[in-house]
């Protein structure tokens, strides 16, 4: 079982008590007004969510990792690997990515528990490249990506709602040379 540590965060697999706390995020409109078309998500489309991504753990071997608040337990978000196939045109491909609710924003806790999740897709999981997408406008999203040291690669149109996305990427080999190794 995958669980990951860092000065903040637990980075663990999810449980049934992260239902309603995650259909919290999913439901504010400002979270979600990046996501997708924008749409926000009641309980049960979180449900099938996390469903979802703990049967890519089973099959992958990674997927997005339940954030909790190590100071009190808090479900913060998401963080992790998944499989970005709404945007088929960068496939084979696998993306890091993240969302925390809008009480967690602001404080580095994205960048924290995302550079943990880089780490996992090349220390653990021996990827050789990760890819992030983001809709054109999330800026917020965008320092995180530049501070993962990803790099811009292309701008293009989802074809999941019509918007304009920009995909970042990071190999191993950019990812070694920056890191420093303990």
């Amino acid at each position: 079982m995958a669980t990951l540590e860092t000065p903040r965060l637990i980075l663990r697999r999810w449980r049934e008590e992260d239902v309603a706390p995650m259909a919290a995020v999913n439901a504010d409109p400002e979270v979600m007004r990046w996501i997708r078309d924008g749409s926000v998500r009641d309980e049960q489309q979180t449900r099938g969510g996390i469903q979802a991504w703990e049967s890519e753990w089973d099959a992958q071997g990674f997927g997005l990792f339940a954030v909790e608040i190590r100071s009190t337990g808090e479900l913060a978000g998401f963080t992790g690997l998944s499989v970005p196939g709404f945007l088929p045109e960068v496939l084979p491909a696998v993306e890091v990515g993240w969302r925390l609710g809008r009480s967690h924003w602001g404080q580095g806790l994205a960048t924290e528990a995302a550079a943990a999740a880089v780490w996992f897709a090349f220390e653990e999981r021996g990827l050789e490249r990760i890819v992030s997408i983001t809709q054109v406008g999330n800026d917020a999203s965008e320092r995180i990506m530049t501070k993962l040291g990803m790099q811009l690669t292309r701008e293009t149109v989802s074809p999941a709602g019509g918007r304009r996305v920009r995909v970042f990427a990071l190999s191993s080999d950019q990812y070694a040379a920056t890191t420093t190794r303990h």
